[in-house]
């Protein structure tokens, strides 16, 4: 939000730096992220002085050119080249010197330099108001007026405009500093606290205030309080339409808004002076005299100022005249045909408070973002309604030379009050951490319109403004007192007392801080997706469904319309996004929610994910750590669930359609984790092209039972561990875990360990045929194995492959 400093003055009367302004903001919670200067005429004129015309010749090489002998002032008369058909002796002309700096309309900056002109020489530029930036004018050089000071600055002469812009950074909750009188009050409080610095808080009057005549009445109903709790207007006629002065252009500039006219800018100056917003009809195009605030069924069409067709939702609040024509969406958009127009004689104007929630619904639903929702979505002033219609109508009949021709109509039954909030002091100090003087923080209560309504020895009973929606609490008042009493004058004490509190061991918080301080030390960088996702993603795999989807009922793009059913797309957009970039090597994991409709109810599910892709380590010539795989990826999961105490897992087939080759590891009965390779043709959705191993962990059946299992203690095996490899030919359809069930199976006692090292499926294999490469872990704790036990262990799983799974050696 951008801030006029010379504005800012108009509430208070101070003449600091702009930096110390800032500083002191910034301190207020209204953190300034910048300052921007602004001049009504680019470069202040620097350099360009008043000049008189000595003679005036006919340029001997040029008709249309003429050669000029002109004094600046300093005794020491310049010679100019000039084109300009007016120019004549006897003229005092503003003159840009050799080294000005001039801007066209564009801003793009051209410097004056000695020159020759068709041979003649030629000391500077005699100049016209559109290349000094004061007019539009080129018929001509600009003329002065022959009392006019030879040699004077320019920028003495003309009423230039220069000022200082404070960008700041508004939170959302402060719906109260939402204008430069917000601001100044907040401002104001800060001052109070520096004795240094006293000053005066101005309000504008509207004492001025008078109906010339009661001749022109525009009646407004309104259909629904609760969506317009409050809904004033006035009528105002005999108005001529035209630019804005030059001190009301500039205001509205210097902030970044480009003048219209002068009923336009003054809506405009209220709105970003006191934060109402104001909206002008033409009233002569408000058919049946009447202003109806009302909802328009469903699909209604409606024109607004961009000439966009947009249709209307039955919760749209519409301002309509009396034969039920939309003019304006409230408090969002104007209608192209109902408002200011240079033709126009009458307008009424409004000024209303609607609900929030509503103007932010529709907003959103049309996918508007105009100064007037953006203020009403937070929260105005409802008690300033009709204060602001005044100031405005006072403008509108001075600048406008307009007649107020009836009372204001002011629609308010259910008024809005005023939060109640007791206030201890004691409390205070203990949130504070030191005591403040109570008079001080009766002082800074006072100073942001915060009345006292009674206090006792321990306390305050308080009433906060309407306009203040974020103070409705106790600590609200606190938070208040302490950031313009100033958090840096609070003493940092010299003594931290604290307890050590006992905590159980396995919290939620501990075990997703161990799993996580385990995958970054094992080089996997934690990713952050929204929530929010496609709707397109559940038609992806057949384990989601569309009627399961959680929808947003005001989406802020067909892209984040519904909560996840799934971690993975967000990781594989991640992982898209980076390897668009040239960083194919990643590894990622995510802690997050899945969200799913049911007909009982909705479900929330916590997620732990983990997608690899690309090598295991960056490239270097050093080392080469091949391909993140699936036993790299099962590796990670094993140690990351024997570290929070799950052991004895069992691998079982995992019926997932995003996954190619996929297992899960089972507690038990209990599914804790599904991991396995990617389908090539899902990946496609997203352009990836590199293999992706993907890990989905149920993270609420991990913490249920994370280190309830107790921990035994054994002796390290006596005797050594037996390998053995065989190469199996097997049908496509054969999934290790088959195999590895198999064997456990046949071989209970003697085997410890089963993988699979290398899966072959190519043209030299037959038709629907593969090769798995797998290795046996065999070992006797009590002695050592022999040659012709190791032999009888593999024929018997060898004779158990080929007779269960046609498999056979290659």
């Amino acid at each position: 939000m951008k801030i006029s400093y010379n504005w800012l003055k108009e509430f208070l009367n101070i003449d600091l730096d702009v930096e110390k302004v800032s500083e002191i903001l910034t301190d207020l919670g209204l953190e300034v992220e910048g300052i921007e200067s602004y001049e009504s005429v680019k470069g202040n004129l620097k350099g360009v002085v008043v000049g008189e015309v000595l003679s005036c010749e006919q340029h001997p090489n040029a008709d249309r050119l003429k050669v000029t002998q002109v004094d600046l002032g300093n005794g020491s008369p310049v010679q100019i080249v000039c084109g300009a058909p007016n120019v004549a002796k006897g003229q005092k002309v503003p003159v840009a010197t050799i080294g000005t700096v001039l801007y066209t309309d564009q801003g793009e900056d051209f410097k004056i330099k000695k020159g020759k002109i068709r041979g003649e020489f030629s000391h500077g530029m005699i100049c016209a108001e559109d290349e000094l930036g004061l007019g539009e004018s080129h018929d001509g050089i600009m003329v002065l007026p022959e009392d006019t000071k030879v040699g004077a600055a320019a920028a003495d002469i003309f009423d230039l405009y220069n000022d200082k812009v404070i960008e700041i950074g508004l939170t959302p909750n402060r719906a109260d500093a939402m204008s430069h009188l917000g601001v100044a009050r907040d401002l104001y409080a800060g001052l109070l606290q520096m004795e240094e610095m006293q000053t005066k808080f101005n309000t504008p009057s509207v004492s001025d205030f008078h109906v010339d005549e009661r001749t022109f009445n525009i009646k407004v109903e309104v259909d629904d309080y609760e969506q317009v709790p409050r809904y004033a207007g006035i009528t105002i006629t005999d108005l001529k339409i035209e630019e804005s002065p030059a001190w009301l252009q500039n205001k509205l500039k210097a902030i970044g808004l480009g003048p219209i006219n002068n009923v336009v800018d003054i809506t405009n100056y209220i709105l970003h002076g006191l934060g109402q917003p104001l909206h002008a009809f033409d009233a002569d195009k408000i058919k049946g005299g009447k202003v109806v605030v009302k909802n328009l069924s469903t699909g209604t069409k409606f024109v607004g100022l961009d000439g966009v067709e947009r249709e209307l939702h039955e919760d749209d609040i519409m301002i309509c005249d009396g034969k039920d024509n939309p003019m304006c969406i409230g408090g969002v958009f104007g209608g192209l045909n109902s408002g200011v127009t240079e033709e126009t004689k009458s307008i009424f104007l409004e000024a209303a408070y609607f609900n929030p929630v509503s103007i932010r619904k529709t907003a959103k639903r049309h996918g508007l973002n105009t100064d007037a929702s953006f203020r009403f979505e937070r929260g105005i002033n409802p008690n300033s309604v009709v204060y602001a219609l005044k100031r405005a109508a006072i403008w509108i009949a001075q600048l406008a030379n307009g007649k107020i021709v009836s009372d204001v109509t002011d629609l308010y039954p259910n008024k809005i009050e005023d939060f109640q909030v007791n206030f201890s002091y004691e409390k205070a100090f203990k949130l504070i951490g030191e005591e403040i003087s109570t008079d001080t923080i009766k002082d800074i209560l006072a100073s942001l319109d915060i009345k006292i309504n009674h206090q006792t020895p321990s306390g305050l009973g308080l009433t906060i403004p309407a306009y203040r929606v974020d103070v409705t609490r106790e600590a609200d008042i606190v938070e208040e007192i302490l950031r313009v009493y100033g958090y840096n004058n609070i003493a940092i004490p010299e003594k931290i007392k604290t307890s050590v509190s006992s905590s159980e061991k396995w919290t939620k918080e501990k075990i997703e801080q161990r799993a996580a301080g385990f995958l970054v030390s094992n080089g996997i960088s934690e990713a952050m997706n929204n929530s929010l996702t496609k709707p397109d993603y559940s038609s992806i795999s057949e384990n989601l469904n569309e009627d399961r989807n959680v929808n947003i009922l005001n989406a802020l793009s067909g892209d984040l319309a519904v909560m996840r059913q799934s971690m993975l797309f967000g990781l594989l957009e991640s992982l898209s996004y980076n390897i668009n970039r040239k960083n194919s090597d990643l590894k990622l994991f995510e802690f997050g929610n899945t969200y799913h409709k049911f007909d009982s109810g909705y479900v929330e599910n916590k997620h732990l994910s983990i997608a690899l892709t690309g090598r295991r380590s960056k490239e270097h010539w050093a080392q080469n750590d091949g391909s993140a795989d699936v036993f790299y990826l099962k590796g990670v999961i094993k140690s990351l669930l024997e570290g929070l105490g799950l052991k004895n897992l069992k691998y079982a087939k995992v019926k997932n359609d995003i996954f190619s080759e996929g297992l899960s590891l089972n507690l038990g009965k209990v599914k804790i984790v599904e991991f396995g390779v990617v389908k090539m043709g899902l990946l496609k959705e997203f352009g990836i092209k590199q293999e992706v191993l993907f890990a989905d962990f149920d993270w609420n059946k991990v913490i249920e039972n994370a280190g309830k299992r107790k921990i035994k203690i054994s002796e390290l095996p006596k005797y050594p561990e037996v390998r053995r490899d065989l190469a199996l030919l097997l049908d496509e359809n054969i999934e290790f875990i088959d195999l590895y069930n198999f064997a456990f199976q046949s071989e209970r006692n003697l085997l410890k360990d089963v993988d699979l090292f290398d899966v072959y499926m190519g043209d030299k294999l037959p038709e629907g045929k593969k090769s798995y490469a797998m290795s046996f872990i065999l070992q006797d704790d009590k002695k050592t194995l022999t040659d012709k036990q190791i032999d009888k262990i593999m024929n018997k799983l060898q004779e158990g492959f080929k007779k269960n799974f046609k498999a056979d050696l290659r």
